[in-house]
């Protein structure tokens, strides 16, 4: 069974994300640099997916299962990572 998100919103330090099995999970912004360096406009424009999360302006993808597991932006550990 896949989980999806079903709502999305945010506080001054926070992601929250509604799941369609009714959990709600928050998590810091600081894990993700875009979203916290974004305008609440810009967070605000946001597609949700079976999968995850996309914001197509800050070129931002968010899956479930990562924030599930814990973990945050991975952009900088797959580019160390390929280096």
């Amino acid at each position: 069974m896949t989980t999806s998100a079903k709502a999305v919103r945010f506080d001054d330090d926070c992601l929250w994300v509604e799941l369609d099995d009714g959990r709600v999970v928050g998590v810091p912004l600081a894990w993700f640099p875009r979203l916290l360096a974004a305008s609440p406009e810009q967070r605000s424009a946001f597609e949700l997916s079976p999968r995850g999360i996309h914001w197509d302006a800050l070129d931002e993808d968010i899956s479930i299962d990562g924030l599930l597991a814990g973990h945050g932006d991975l952009t900088h550990a797959r580019s160390a990572a390929s280096a």
